[in-house]
């Protein structure tokens, strides 16, 4: 196992960006779904937040808990489309401070092999900090199937991004 600040396991973040989630309107599926998801692969959810869709408190979000270094990961789930309110790729792009554009590509071409919808998403994989931030689509079954695409590279990219300095395996 890779090292992750001293821990055997990675810990994460999810941020539900939905407005009617946010106001009770909507009960989340995909926060539950995603949670146990990562509880099986050893991630503890140590945070779960539904946010509505406003560009500025994602922003806001996002950089406190980047900041603080306490995540491995923080998982977006919504916003990632074309729609007005979907502004979830645009608030993490001025966030991120490097941006990981083969793992957004990877997720859009696994789910564009299911729906041509695939090809709306915005998605943004990116860098603050010592945090990986994802953003996936806000559908439980899209979301998991995003994750899923990348999940192999996840556990290497934190530990890189957090420092560790072995060397990267042979291809």
């Amino acid at each position: 196992m890779v090292s992750l600040r001293g821990k055997a396991h990675m810990n994460a973040a999810l941020l539900i960006l939905s407005d009617k989630g946010s106001q009770g309107k909507r009960e989340d599926k995909t926060g539950p779904q995603m949670r146990a998801w990562l509880q099986q692969r050893r991630v503890e959810v140590d945070e779960y937040t539904i946010l509505a869709d406003e560009e500025d408190e994602i922003v806001a979000y996002l950089c406190a808990k980047a900041d603080a270094s306490n995540f491995d990961l923080i998982i977006t789930c919504g916003g990632t489309g074309v729609a007005p309110r979907d502004r979830t790729p645009d608030a993490t792009i001025r966030v991120v401070e490097r941006q990981i554009p083969g793992m957004a590509e990877a997720m859009r071409r696994v789910s564009a092999e299911k729906t041509p919808a695939a090809m709306l998403s915005r998605a943004v994989v990116g860098i603050r900090n010592t945090t990986l931030i994802l953003n996936v689509p806000g559908n439980p079954g899209a979301a998991q199937e995003n994750l899923e695409a990348v999940w192999d590279a996840i556990p290497h990219a934190v530990a890189k991004i957090q420092g560790d300095l072995s060397d990267c395996e042979p291809q």
